[in-house]
């Protein structure tokens, strides 16, 4: 019986784009620890954002029921994926928290993002706003959980598109998300 190898997953993509995910597969591979990882990856992120040959025109559709997320980039040994989210007008997600470290860069237009942070007495627990942030185009953030827990969303008059790298394999998962948090009703 012959087994072959896992193979990437990758979508139809531009040569940018290719040279991204190497520098990409490059930073992961050094196997420093998630918030690291985050950061640098962060940094070879930035430099490709807003470039008009970066996505192809696929990967810039959006969906008018909810924010969609176009699979780029899935490595073989399920250590990254790469995704691009188009948020049209008014588009958001639920407050969440991920399954890994994350960095997401806005290619185009802005994200508006609130972060939160959950409080226990030991019975009960609550989730309290700690900051409001607005991220234009070029903006990169990285994160790695515990303490990754927000909501984005698109408060601007036209589309936004993020690019994110989670360090998992979200071909096989699906998702990057966690958990999704209830707020009170006083903040839905």
């Amino acid at each position: 019986m012959t087994t072959t190898a896992p193979r990437a997953v990758t979508a139809a993509c531009t040569r940018r784009m290719r040279g991204l995910i190497e520098e990409i597969r490059e930073t992961v591979d050094r196997g420093l620890p998630p918030d690291l990882t985050a950061y640098l990856v962060g940094e070879r992120l930035a430099p490709h954002l807003g470039a008009p040959d970066l996505l192809t025109a696929e990967h810039c559709e959006g969906d008018p029921d909810r924010y969609r997320q176009h699979l780029l980039h899935a490595e073989a040994d399920g250590s990254f994926s790469l995704v691009a989210l188009v948020w049209l007008p008014g588009q958001r997600t639920s407050v969440h928290d991920h399954l890994s470290w994350c960095t997401t860069g806005v290619h185009l237009g802005e994200e508006s993002e609130r972060r939160y942070r959950l409080i226990s007495d030991g019975r009960n627990a609550r989730l309290v706003a700690t900051e409001d942030v607005v991220n234009p185009q070029g903006a990169v953030c990285g994160f790695a959980p515990p303490g990754d827990i927000h909501r984005v969303s698109n408060s601007g008059a036209g589309p936004a598109i993020s690019l994110h790298v989670y360090g998992a394999d979200l071909a096989r998962l699906g998702s990057s998300i966690r958990r999704v948090y209830r707020l009170p009703a006083e903040e839905r």
